[in-house]
């Protein structure tokens, strides 16, 4: 074997193992682009359904000096889901955490696509434009923003002094499903804005804690076109008295905390705690009034266990009090495309999860159980989970419990065996199984699902749910 062909193999070893497949680098620029396969078949033993997913994607990311950067993939998919995926597409209009497309028939067709735009300045302060997502947590969930619905616009300020960091997310985001203004003259679908301000302060070594506001309002009302608020570019402490200076105001505002503590070395206990909307009376009379809305996080992450090292584990528990994330009016409800920019459940219930992992060299071992406890929504009732519904259509203004409805059990259970072939954008092979009941007095399904597919990319993609 001659020199150039030893050479050949050793740059298609490097390219599929270790490198990206173009890569340039000059003075003050760099430059890498990734083809991005996301090949998987698969079969539903319950229900006798083969399942597979066919989708090609790429990124291109770079710096330009050493304040800009820039990121950006794209995907193109087709496939054939579980059914109790496909029941979530057929009834959203949307693949979850992924976007709407051509979605009518059983053969999925849809495109994905994520930008960002950076520039820091200095180490005190990184400015982004960006289609993408966010999270604020620490745990799996977030019941606060989490990554769980599709891309949307947004502009993102990060700025750090000391221990206090300071974020604000500045969005644009589109619901499909909220009905159109004849007066509104931007075609296709309603558009929402969002202002999210978060400040964080590592109050020590091991604890620290967060403040987050949210606000949400529509671009267009039946009154005419609206668009950006500026007051809401104020910080944060001064949003709250915006919002509440109009007792009409169709904004909803949200206020949360985030907190973490770490116990031991490599153990840390976490929460977070969102109020929607809050009636101090109400509240302590214990009566289950509507408008005492809220969310809850609690749980605690560690790793090596037993001092096994790279074994991680994680337990959680959330809950959301129904009708929470909700809003009169859908289009300024607390979701984009719609699904939840919170917890993927929405609201009116209760879970606990937890998940363990073990990395070996370029093995990778992945367990999760959970189960959800939940009400649903008779034909025509609104119990409160549903966070698209109009919150003035509930079914009463006390006795309200989390769960009520029709109470539904979800049983899930997850497990995945990777082998890691290239870092550079997480190609790997990977073996995966989900078993999943959910039941109730109406029905019950099942889902026994086995894939096997070559993956790549650091997208989040929920099927928990």
């Amino acid at each position: 074997m001659g020199i150039d062909s030893l050479n050949k193999h050793s740059w298609v070893r490097r390219k599929l193992t270790d490198e990206h497949l173009l890569n340039f680098k000059g003075n003050d620029y760099t430059v890498y682009a990734d083809f991005l396969p996301d090949f998987q078949i698969g079969k539903d033993f319950k229900n006798s359904n083969a399942t597979w997913k066919n989708t090609r994607g790429f990124q291109i990311g770079g710096t330009v000096g050493d304040k800009f950067s820039f990121y950006t993939n794209g995907f193109e998919n087709q496939g054939i889901f579980a059914n109790y995926i496909t029941d979530f597409i057929n009834t959203n209009g949307v693949v979850p955490s992924e976007m709407t497309g051509k979605l009518d028939k059983k053969t999925k067709d849809w495109s994905y696509v994520t930008a960002l735009l950076s520039y820091t300045p200095n180490k005190h302060l990184n400015i982004a434009l960006g289609y993408d997502k966010n999270f604020i947590g620490d745990g799996y969930r977030s019941m606060l923003l989490s990554d769980v619905a599709a891309n949307y616009s947004f502009l993102r300020v990060r700025a750090s002094l000391g221990n206090v960091q300071y974020q604000t997310i500045l969005g644009y985001m589109l619901d499909p499903g909220a009905e159109k203004l004849t007066n509104d003259r931007r075609l296709g679908d309603r558009g929402k804005w969002a202002a999210m301000h978060y400040i964080d302060w590592n109050a020590t070594n091991r604890f620290s804690i967060g403040f987050f506001q949210a606000v949400t309002w529509a671009d267009a009302e039946p009154e005419g076109k609206r668009g950006f608020d500026f007051n809401y570019i104020h910080p944060f402490i001064f949003l709250r008295s915006v919002e509440g200076a109009n007792t009409t105001s169709p904004d909803k505002m949200r206020l949360g905390i985030n907190a973490k503590y770490e116990i031991l070395d490599k153990t840390t206990v976490y929460g977070q705690f969102m109020i929607d909307e809050f009636t101090a009376k109400e509240f302590f009379g214990n009566k289950g009034y509507w408008a005492n809305k809220w969310a809850l996080q609690l749980g605690f992450r560690g790793s090596d266990l037993f001092k096994v090292e790279n074994l991680n584990y994680l337990a959680e528990f959330n809950t959301a009090r129904p009708y929470t994330y909700a809003h009169f009016d859908r289009v300024s409800n607390y979701a984009a495309m719609n699904q939840p920019l919170a917890h993927p459940f929405g609201a009116n219930f209760k879970e606990v999860l937890g998940i363990l992992n073990y990395s070996y060299k370029r093995f990778d071992l992945q367990g999760q159980l959970m189960y959800a406890r939940y009400g649903l929504d008779p034909d025509g009732m609104n119990y409160g989970k549903d966070i698209f519904k109009g919150y003035n259509a509930r079914v009463t203004d006390y006795g309200n419990r989390i769960g009520q409805g029709i109470g539904t059990n979800l049983y899930f259970a997850e497990g995945r065996a990777s082998y890691l072939l290239n870092p550079k954008y997480n190609l790997r092979l990977e073996l995966g199984g989900v078993l999943r009941r959910e039941t109730n007095v109406v029905k019950n399904t099942n889902t026994a699902l086995f894939t096997l597919g070559l993956r790549s990319t650091f997208r989040n993609l929920y099927q928990d749910f």
